[in-house]
């Protein structure tokens, strides 16, 4: 009985230092992750890949995920399990050690957003081993973290200098100053700053009352709050009603700029208008005179009438002929008789 437990302890020793010598645990020390994008639209796809250094007979991968901003598109290295906030990859070489990797990924789906998201994928891994599965690796616990961004496809923004009829010297004009965009990018403190080229004498002056009814000019103070003013979202339309006031005729080229103050006043969007004052135009009075020509005048004649007007003495001025007549008829007739 004795010599039979002895057997027994025997082989137990041999086992426990058998699978101590070939199968023992250790750290992977160079696993890597890496994502193909660290900024994306919604529909854009991103993949985060995991090489572990070493090839691999077995593994499990578990990528946790935001499904509020990220969907499960496919996985490469393993079958993979998504229950809507982690897929999970498990990877096992059935050729015995043949067919390791040393590398798996999955991608994701950006979906549609209405701003900028911030967001991570954590990663963990167990059941490592290697292509024999003589060696196994310690588990991944702590999760690898990538950052990404998931945001709209925001348009640029563009600047617009307003205004109608002629710009006249040292005469003030109406304009709107407008800065606009379909959908644009979210910025939390931003100003207007503007600056000219004027013709030689001239000066030029964009002025605008703020809420306070205190006056600004764009060029020399630029325009909102010190620490700037927010903006951002969809169909952003911001009109500022100024005033110009150019003091020489010629053409004036002012630059106009939206600026991030959070980001050492980094220039989100700009825009070149050129102005050209004229000067105002003088009325002429009209001149009594009449103009003179080169044809001579033609002289004014009385207006003849066509028919002599009757008058009382007309039957004389026929009789007295009629008489004469007569009296010679009868002189002529006497003599020769």
């Amino acid at each position: 009985m004795k010599k039979t437990i002895s057997v027994i302890a025997i082989l137990i020793a041999i086992f426990v230092v058998s699978f101590s010598i070939n199968s023992y645990a250790a750290a992977l020390d160079a696993v890597n992750v890496t994502t193909t994008k660290e900024k994306l639209h919604p529909g854009e796809n991103i993949t985060a890949k995991v090489e572990f250094g070493k090839d691999l007979g077995a593994y499990t991968v578990d990528f946790a995920y935001d499904n509020n901003l990220l969907e499960y598109v496919s996985a490469e290295g393993g079958t993979a399990d998504d229950n809507g906030t982690r897929v999970r990859v498990t990877f096992y070489d059935t050729t015995g050690g043949t067919t390791p990797r040393n590398n798996m990924s999955v991608t994701f789906k950006a979906k549609d957003v209405d701003a900028s998201n911030p967001t991570d994928l954590s990663i963990t891994a167990e059941g490592m081993a290697n292509a024999d599965s003589s060696e196994t690796y310690d588990d991944i616990t702590t999760p690898i973290i990538k950052s990404v961004v998931v945001e709209p496809d925001y348009k640029n923004y563009e600047i617009k200098l307003n205004y109608s009829g002629d710009v006249i010297k040292n005469e003030q004009k109406d304009m709107k100053l407008v800065v606009s965009s379909t959908w644009g990018q979210n910025y939390e403190h931003t100003r207007i700053i503007a600056q000219a080229m004027t013709p030689k004498n001239g000066t030029v002056k964009i002025l605008g009352t703020d809420s306070q009814n205190l006056e600004h000019d764009i060029i020399q103070s630029g325009w909102g709050d010190a620490d700037g003013e927010p903006i951002g979202g969809k169909n952003v339309v911001k009109e500022l009603n100024v005033r110009g006031v150019f003091t020489e005729v010629g053409k004036y080229t002012i630059k106009f700029d939206l600026i991030d103050r959070d980001d050492s006043d980094k220039v989100i969007a700009t825009k070149t208008v050129d102005v050209t004052v004229k000067e105002k135009e003088t009325t002429n009075t009209p001149s009594t005179n009449k103009p003179s020509t080169n044809k001579p005048e033609t002289e004014t004649k009385p207006d003849v009438p066509s028919k002599m007007p009757q008058t009382g003495n007309t039957v004389y001025v026929y009789m007295v002929p009629a008489i004469l007549g007569l009296l010679a008829s009868y002189a002529v007739l006497k003599k020769r008789n």
